[in-house]
This record gives C-alpha cells, structure tokens and sequence, in this order.
C-alpha cells in the first residue's frame, strides 16, 4: 500500500511559475511509472507528464506542456515533483500525483493523490 500527498497548488498569473511536489511513503517491489495527471472542470483527466522508475528513465510530456514543464524525482526523499513555468490559463485543473508498481507478489498496483489546484488566471 503506497500513500501520496501533493502539495504546491495554487492562484498565479499567466506566464508564473509553480512548483508541485508528490510525497509517497509506502512499500512496493518495483515503483515502475511517476506522473503527473491534471482534471479541468468539464473535462476528462488526461496525462501531463511521465518518468519510468528503472535504471534507465525515459520521459513523456503531452504536447500541450512540452518545453514548459519538467518532472523529475528525488529517490532519497520519495518526492516527485512537476515544475510549471510559463503557466496559461489553459493549465487551470487539479493536479493529481501517480504512481503504478508492483508489489511482493508482481501484481501491478497503481495508486492516486488527494489532487491539488493549479488556477492560472489574471
């Protein structure tokens, strides 16, 4: 059983920056995928960003953020973390933390964040 809890959400203004962070306690055999989801009012919740928990880490970003957020994981202090710069409107949502892995007996578990909320508005 793995607990995560976001924090960083808030009220910016387009073109600021924030910083969400992910902490996840817990135990799992293999933590094999990290991401980001975010839900809009109104709107399926779709992937913002992805890293691969393996030796080898590979990224995914949705176009709709690539070159303006970036994801990336502290090992030592179980966090994840999505920097948000250059925000627009568009990205307003709540934000919510992933992770999928693989317990002691291989199943594959996926678990959830509370959310937080991201409102960019002037």
């Amino acid at each position: 059983q793995m607990q995560l809890e976001e924090s960083g959400g808030g009220l910016v203004r387009p073109g600021e920056s924030l910083s969400l962070s992910c902490a996840y306690s817990g135990r799992l055999f293999t933590i094999d995928v990290l991401g980001w989801y975010r839900q809009a009012p109104g709107k399926q919740r779709e992937l913002v960003a992805s890293m691969t928990g393996g030796e080898r880490t590979n990224y995914e970003y949705s176009d709709s953020v690539k070159g303006r957020f970036t994801i990336s994981r502290d090992k030592d202090q179980n966090t994840l973390y999505l920097q948000m710069n250059s925000l627009k409107p568009e990205d307003t949502a709540v934000y919510y933390c992933n992770l999928r892995g693989k317990n002691n007996f291989w199943q594959m578990k996926e678990y959830w964040g509370q959310g937080t909320q991201v409102t960019v508005s002037s």
